[in-house]
């Protein structure tokens, strides 16, 4: 991993199984696309109203491939019109982060 888009939600918090709904279908997609799913994670303590996706790539010219991709697949399509038809986000923007190596990946005891 090179490369990590942390994709920040603004969701509804009346819709929070709506949402979870529309983040377990991207288990499948995403992977299948070309992005590593390094998870979705809901609110739980703090803000109710902010969730993350975090998608890892190697490179940002990677990352744009699996965009055309993600924009022709008819899962994410769908997937796509689930989470708009009901309205579950209400803002969404990415940031692309870099790893600093010698903190990732470090077993605790």
């Amino acid at each position: 991993m090179n490369l990590l888009c942390n994709i920040e939600y603004q969701i509804d918090v009346f819709k929070l199984e709506l949402f979870r709904q529309y983040a377990e279908q991207w288990a499948a997609i995403i992977p299948r696309l070309g992005g590593d799913l390094l998870g979705y994670y809901l609110p739980y303590e703090g803000s109710s109203d902010i969730a993350h996706g975090l998608v890892a790539f190697t490179s940002l010219a990677e990352y744009e491939v699996y965009r055309h991709r993600l924009r022709e697949d008819a899962e994410a399509r769908t997937n796509f019109l689930f989470a708009q038809d009901n309205r579950l986000i209400v803002r969404e923007r990415r940031n692309f982060l870099s790893g600093v190596q010698a903190t990732l990946c470090k077993e605790t005891r």
